[in-house]
């Protein structure tokens, strides 16, 4: 885990397609709402049973699948969280990503609704571009 705030007040916290392995992650333990109002964390989640951090590299660029279309995002956050009832039987198990956008904002998606790629794929470095106002990124 990184002591690093997820925003740079230089920035604004945002990333374009070259800096993007700078973002801090928030990698081997579960968040907590310190972590969260410390700006260590994009998200914390209570009331969960057994959770835990997914073992996954991070930063990781992904393509994010939202109710706007997709949007290029790097994912700093990884957990996994069972159910919330004594009655789950375990199919309830959500896996849930932190992302930072490029414009330095964050959201929480689950990993099934984005696509992990290479910070080569042209999709992400357009969206980035797009997203940054940055015509050249894809020269």
């Amino acid at each position: 885990m990184s002591d690093d705030d997820l925003h740079d007040p230089e920035d604004g916290g945002g990333f374009d397609v070259d800096d993007w392995g700078r973002l801090p992650a928030f990698t081997g333990q579960v968040a907590t709402l310190d972590d969260v109002e410390a700006r260590r964390a994009v998200f914390a989640l209570a009331d969960t049973r057994d959770p835990r951090p997914i073992d996954m590299p991070l930063p990781q660029p992904v393509i994010w699948w939202d109710d706007d279309g997709e949007q290029a995002a790097v994912a700093v956050q990884a957990e996994a969280h069972g159910g919330v009832s004594d009655e789950d039987d375990g199919d309830g198990l959500m896996e849930v990503l932190g992302l930072v956008l490029a414009d330095g904002s964050t959201a929480v998606a689950l990993l099934d609704d984005v696509d992990l790629v290479d910070d080569s794929d042209p999709t992400w470095r357009a969206l980035v571009a797009a997203a940054v106002g940055d015509e050249g990124a894809d020269d």
